[in-house]
């Protein structure tokens, strides 16, 4: 198996959907990378996940909305195709199998508290942010 893993922010509000009596959430993820070109120029680059969440755990849907930070992790599909002005092009999908929110966004208020407790299975618990942990390696080593 090919795994695919992104942390990045959702370009619009999810959609879910009914197909064959299962429920799908589609969404796109964003991530951004600065780099320097050969002349020395701050660029930056994005690239764009589509993603497919086949999914009883419908929870998570109010929150994911524009601006969301998630990671997501699953199968990756790309395509090739030709865009308008007749240039190679390809797009990347992924058909997740876990998500977990990172960050909240703007709307965050707007959701009612009840559904923060019921996001469960591969899902975080949706609108707490996750505090980092200080620990020492040093700690942890036995000589």
């Amino acid at each position: 198996m090919i795994k695919l893993q992104v942390i990045g922010n959702l370009g619009a509000d999810c959609i879910q959907k009914e197909v064959n009596g299962k429920t799908v959430i589609n969404f796109n993820v964003a991530h951004s990378e600065k780099y320097k070109d050969a002349q020395g120029n701050l660029k930056e680059r994005t690239t764009w996940v589509n993603c497919a969440y086949w999914t009883d755990k419908t929870a998570i849907v109010p929150y994911l909305t524009k601006g969301t930070t998630v990671y997501a992790e699953g199968s990756p599909e790309a395509d090739a195709y030709t865009n308008k002005e007749g240039q190679a092009a390809a797009t990347l999908r992924m058909r997740v199998l876990n998500i977990q929110l990172l960050g909240g966004n703007n709307k965050e208020s707007q959701h009612p508290t009840e559904h923060q407790g019921a996001v469960q299975g591969n899902v975080s618990n949706a609108g707490t942010p996750v505090a980092p942990v200080a620990t020492s390696v040093a700690d942890d080593l036995p000589f």
